[in-house]
């Protein structure tokens, strides 16, 4: 049943029918209200036996979630920006012991300065620490994708982030459908974890490695990865079927069809350049997108198919690496190379600057008419702010 929620609070029934074990808390905006969420349902004993641990630190939350796992909880947290910078170790930890842990990171800014709005630094910094990392596309969407996550997780034995853009998803207010509880559960059955301390078997988990395994250990934790890319579609696929609904999954084309450009984005900016997309085509521009909804493990495969037609690509992105360019712009020439073709990276919408259609409008434009040659671009650079910036005085 479709009802107004505020994304967070979607998230929050969501990841309460789910049936974590353990629930790790420490509050950053704009995660806030997940956990909020969560320990009210918790307290009023909707989430059965489930624990909720106030704890110090993001660091902490992630490492108690760690524990738990290691003993066959099912265990979930949240945070976003610095906070996830401040797990950072125990994010290494989580992959490397293979623990299904789920998180949602609700995306913000790094500072400094300090930022509280909506980019993708926090989550585009910890890419390659090992953890899946699926993108919303909308507040439905993240809900959804939390019950494939927990699927996920414990069918790899792998981490999953779920991202969700803060204050423009969890803030928002929107008619939601939150995922049935009977459904969930039916999704979501209890399975036998991988790695499990019990006092009765006693084991070592996480010991030290030296150098004659630590590179086949690493090995494996790609080979997992990318089992991911078989795993991920396979879960949308029982999820639109159980659900009635198509969400998740590694790749989401619209008006692909004879397109001669693409635009390549994740997270909820979709929606503004899916409405683009069809201002242009009824404009008779040859024109289409392309979500990406798994960024790590990437799906060289499914973007290079994707994009197999396209004459150009330009790609809209919340984050960057200053001193190179777009992240997610080096993942699209991975999958083009050796057909050549230019691939444009936006940087756009930083601490969240809106990302207007008119403004997106003029960067496809230049692209197609080939006037695009500065890499990067940066959507609405203000150069009058720059202006006398490194001058002397």
């Amino acid at each position: 049943m479709l009802r107004q929620l505020e994304g967070s609070a979607a998230v929050a029934q969501t990841v309460a029918r789910c049936g974590p074990d353990v629930v790790a808390a420490y509050p950053i905006s704009p995660q806030t209200h997940i956990v909020e969420g969560l320990a009210r349902l918790i307290a009023q004993g909707e989430v059965g036996r489930c624990q909720y641990l106030n704890v110090d630190s993001e660091f902490s939350a992630l490492s108690a979630c760690v524990g738990a796992a290691a003993v066959g909880a099912r265990a979930y947290t949240a945070t976003a920006s610095q906070g996830l910078l401040f797990m950072a170790e125990a994010l290494f930890n989580a992959s490397g012991l293979g623990l299904p842990v789920v998180m949602t990171v609700a995306n913000r800014a790094i500072g400094a300065p300090i930022n509280i709005w909506n980019d993708h630094s926090d989550a585009m910094s910890q890419r390659d620490c090992g953890w899946i990392q699926l993108y919303a596309t909308s507040n439905q969407e993240a809900a959804d994708l939390h019950v494939q996550a927990f699927a996920l997780a414990e069918q790899l034995s792998l981490p999953v982030m779920v991202c969700m853009d803060g204050f423009v998803l969890t803030h928002a207010f929107e008619e939601i459908e939150v995922p049935d509880a009977d459904a969930v559960a039916a999704f979501l059955p209890r399975t036998a974890p991988q790695h499990v301390l019990d006092p009765d078997d006693p084991m070592t988990i996480g010991a030290m490695v030296g150098p004659e395994a630590f590179t086949e250990v690493r090995w494996l934790m790609h080979r997992k990865q990318l089992a991911a890319l078989e795993a991920i579609p396979r879960v949308a696929g029982r999820f639109a079927a159980a659900f009635g609904r198509a969400s998740g999954g590694l790749v989401r084309g619209h008006r692909l069809d004879d397109a001669e450009t693409v635009v390549v984005t994740l997270g909820s900016v979709m929606g503004t350049v899916e409405d683009l997309v069809d201002e242009l085509r009824d404009d008779g521009e040859a024109v289409g997108a392309l979500a990406i909804g798994c960024f790590r493990p990437c799906p060289v495969a499914e973007l290079r198919e994707a994009l197999a037609g396209a004459d150009r690509v330009v790609v809209v992105e919340r984050a960057f690496a200053p001193g190179v360019g777009g992240i997610v712009g080096q993942d699209v020439r991975l999958a083009l190379a050796g057909r050549d073709r230019p691939v444009h990276d936006v940087i756009a919408g930083l601490g969240g600057r809106p990302v207007t259609r008119r403004a997106l409008r003029a960067v496809v434009d230049r692209a197609a008419s080939g006037e695009l040659v500065a890499e990067p671009t940066f959507l609405d650079l203000r150069a009058e702010a720059l202006a006398g910036i490194g001058r002397r005085p």
